[in-house]
């Protein structure tokens, strides 16, 4: 061992040892406490308290895809991630597999240089390059590749400052009790001293595996899979994690059309999965790996099979699963009584199709009776919602305008009622409406009609009466719904669902609506690209960037931010320009339609104008900002603004100067979220001008910023306002939830039937062809 090693080793010797930093941790509150030993996790998000973690690497994942030398870039990230677990307090250890990948690079190398200069000059150089090498064997490759595995294993540990010890056993290390009490007080003693075991078996001297042999009673180790599965439970270890070449356990062999990822495997389902082919390289198999699964799950340890190949992934799968993720397939022991969020979005699916060949007054129907139960049924709700109110109040973790979103009364659910009622009123003539037809041939019509988006994840925080509003939109729609509430309206959210799938039940479509209620994250719920095709977040500016940034190949429908201005030209109203000010700011501020940066123009500086706008504001209790030019005018002003992309959400706002309509629609553009953003003129050409030039979803004249509302609108009801630049913008009603699809009736047309000249389309006759039919086309 190098100076250089022995003296980090030393140094790491002389920190505290795993167990006290864990400790230590906990009593910060930044790690939970490790549980006693002998039962396994039931779910996933339990794995963060995981403590001692086994990570096990199958050859695929060590090995390049020649199957000789080791994928360095793979094991480099895999080495940091596992000295990342370490140094946080976790008692992490390596089952590895590559020594005889490694070796057989390593004697391929040798066995060329070995080769005379005479030999291999008289064999000429075309010969050369086809010259076969013998077959090595695999126990002499073994021993080859083992040391410098190891030393490479070290090497990159080093850099994160974390000590590493090799450890090789062969089947008689667990057999013989001499043999097993030794490994175990070894493995005890370098746990305790914060270094990480590097295991394997010892290749150079174990026999061939006996073909067909089960793991029965004590398991045998006859592949890195069982040695594992041995390892995590002699060492009562939280957590096994095998990462291999596939994405974790699939139903039927994955490469087959139908084959459906688990995200959680139970011991009881073994029946239904057929297993596929062997990994290109390695002895185990997704078979093998399932038995040793189970048996550490027997032994209490938790078990997650991922991968550990994907380029994408590689670089945080390993803490990924330490963090409760949806990676891989985790394996437990507790089924849950209710369907998986999996296969609730199935049933959605497919109920929503039902729902959506359903006639315009059976939906309309199925509202109406919501709309009902909302007033029959609501002493039942206003005693969930006062359980919520109870529970947010006596944990104080809600601030007064979240609270104020939580609560319920009489009048809410009154107006919800009626909002509801104009929903199914609207909803007559929404899916399947004609937009377009067209005569494209004689007997030949092409339609373009109005369709269903698919499913919809809504995630909503606080807000309960969300979920009636967006259930209303989504049955009128015809789109199934997954509804993800926040847990402080948990009880509220759980008696709104069951009057929706009760009205639901009128036309047996009860399943178009499931609410999320297991322990899914958002950003698992983000993963199911498959599955979802819209998702629309509605809550706090942080919650929709936070799932923009997690879907990942699924739209989002929303505003990250609610940057609203209001800009007052010098030939503005005052009376008007003061309430619009006021209503905009004050009326509630925490909504994403209230303003926030207040832009005026430098003509009504020291101006009786400008005097009443800041004696009202100080009178509301406004906390003014300044903005650069702002400040520039003013010997005390007030605090300068940190920024002008701010999104105050209370009683602030920023206040900028500028020297023209243009100059405000610059401003607007360039530090704006394409919101809502308002113009108070007396000038009509002015506001005409504001209103074409600006690009926001809303602009208005002479309004309050806070008209940007689907109730406002007169929409009955909105899933959220859209500031994206395709499909809705503004609030999003019943049309922001639909899209279109195209049918063409024809009788034996071919496009054969058709010939092209220069740019136009021609039947035979010469006659154009996709002439729009006068009189049919239809707008919403």
């Amino acid at each position: 061992m190098s100076l250089q090693r022995m003296f980090s080793c030393s140094r790491l010797l002389a920190r505290p040892n795993a167990l006290q930093t864990f400790r230590r941790a906990a009593s910060q509150g930044k790690m939970p406490l490790a549980r006693a030993h002998g039962k396994s996790f039931a779910h996933r998000s339990e794995l963060r308290q995981a403590k001692r973690i086994v990570v096990k690497l199958g050859s695929a994942v060590v090995t390049r895809g020649d199957e000789c030398g080791l994928a360095l870039g793979r094991l480099a990230s895999i080495v940091e991630q596992v000295a990342m677990l370490q140094n946080q307090g976790r008692e992490m250890m390596i089952v590895t597999s590559g020594a005889v990948a490694f070796g057989k690079q390593r004697l391929r190398h040798e066995i060329l240089l070995s080769q005379s200069v005479r030999q291999a000059l008289h064999s000429g150089q075309n010969q050369l390059k086809d010259m076969s090498l013998p077959v090595l064997e695999a126990r002499a490759c073994a021993a080859a590749g083992q040391s410098g595995l190891m030393a490479l294993y070290e090497a990159m540990f080093t850099q994160y400052s974390t000590c590493t010890a090799q450890i090789l056993v062969t089947n008689l290390d667990f057999h013989d009790e001499q043999k097993r009490r030794n490994l175990n007080s070894t493995l005890y003693e370098l746990l305790r001293m914060n270094i990480v075991p590097i295991i394997n078996t010892n290749d150079a001297v174990v026999p061939p595996p006996e073909p067909n042999s089960d793991l029965q009673g004590v398991i045998s180790i006859k592949d890195n899979d069982s040695l594992a599965a041995r390892l995590a439970v002699e060492m009562r270890a939280d957590l096994l994690i095998a990462l291999s070449d596939v994405e974790g356990l699939y139903d039927s062999p994955p490469g087959s059309d139908d084959a459906k990822l688990l995200d959680t495997f139970y011991p009881g389902d073994q029946q239904s999965i057929t297993y596929g082919t062997k990994s290109r390289v390695g002895i185990g198999g997704m078979e093998a790996k399932v038995k040793a699964a189970l048996w550490a799950l027997q032994g209490g340890t938790s078990v997650v099979i991922a991968n550990g190949t994907h380029p994408k992934v590689t670089g945080h799968v390993i803490t990924d699963i330490v963090e409760g993720k949806k990676v891989g397939t985790f394996f437990s022991e507790v089924k849950p009584a209710g369907p998986t969020v999996e296969q609730q979005t199935e049933m959605a699916r497919s109920a929503g199709r039902t729902l959506a060949s359903l006639e315009p007054e059976q939906r309309s129907d199925i509202i109406c009776a919501l709309a009902d139960l909302l007033t029959e049924r609501k002493e039942e709700i206003l005693s969930a919602n006062k359980k919520d109110m109870e529970n947010a109040v006596n944990t104080g973790r809600l601030s007064p305008a979240m609270l104020k979103r939580l609560s319920l009364s009489s009048s809410k659910l009154n107006s919800l009622s009626i909002g509801l009622r104009q929903i199914a009123v609207s909803s007559q003539d929404s899916v399947g409406r004609v937009l377009r037809r067209t005569r494209v041939a004689n007997n030949l019509e092409l339609e373009q009609i109005t369709v269903p988006i698919g499913v919809l994840l809504v995630i909503f925080e606080s807000r309960p009466d969300c979920l009636p509003q967006v259930s209303a939109l989504a049955i009128a729609s015809g789109n199934a719904l997954l509804l993800k509430g926040g847990k402080e309206a948990a009880n509220t959210n759980r008696i709104l669902h069951e009057l929706a799938q009760e009205a639901l039940s009128i036309h047996g479509v009860k399943d178009a609506i499931q609410l999320v209620s297991t322990r899914e994250e958002v950003e698992d719920l983000c993963r199911l690209e498959k599955m979802i095709d819209l998702i629309i977040p509605r809550g706090s500016s942080q919650l929709v960037r936070d799932i923009q940034r997690a879907a990942k190949g699924i739209p989002v429908l929303g505003h990250s931010e609610g940057i609203c201005h209001v800009y007052v030209d010098h030939e503005a109203s005052i009376d008007k320009a003061i309430k619009i000010i006021r209503d905009s700011k004050c009326d509630y501020p925490a909504a994403c339609n209230a303003m926030e940066t207040l832009l005026v123009h430098r003509d009504l500086l020291r101006t009786p104008v400008f005097d009443q706008i800041i004696d009202m504001l100080r009178t509301e209790q406004v906390k003014i900002h300044a903005g650069p030019k702002f400040a520039s005018y003013l010997t005390f002003s007030p605090s300068e603004v940190k920024s002008l992309r701010t999104e105050y959400g209370d009683l602030e706002c920023c206040i900028e100067v500028v020297d023209s309509m243009q100059e405000a629609i610059d401003h607007i553009h360039k530090y704006g979220s394409s919101h809502t953003d308002v113009i108070v003129t007396e000038n009509e050409n002015t506001a005409e001008q504001f209103l074409q030039q600006l690009d926001s979803a809303c602009v208005f004249w002479n309004a309050s910023s806070r008209f940007a509302d689907g109730y406002r609108f007169g929409l009955g009801a909105e899933v959220g306002i859209s500031t994206a630049r395709i499909h809705a913008r503004g609030p999003v009603g019943l049309e922001g939830l639909l899209t279109t699809k195209w049918v063409l009736r024809g009788e034996g047309h071919t496009v054969a039937d058709f010939s092209e000249h220069g740019s136009m389309t021609y039947l035979h006759e010469n006659l154009p062809v996709a002439q729009l039919l006068p009189g049919y086309r239809t707008t919403s």
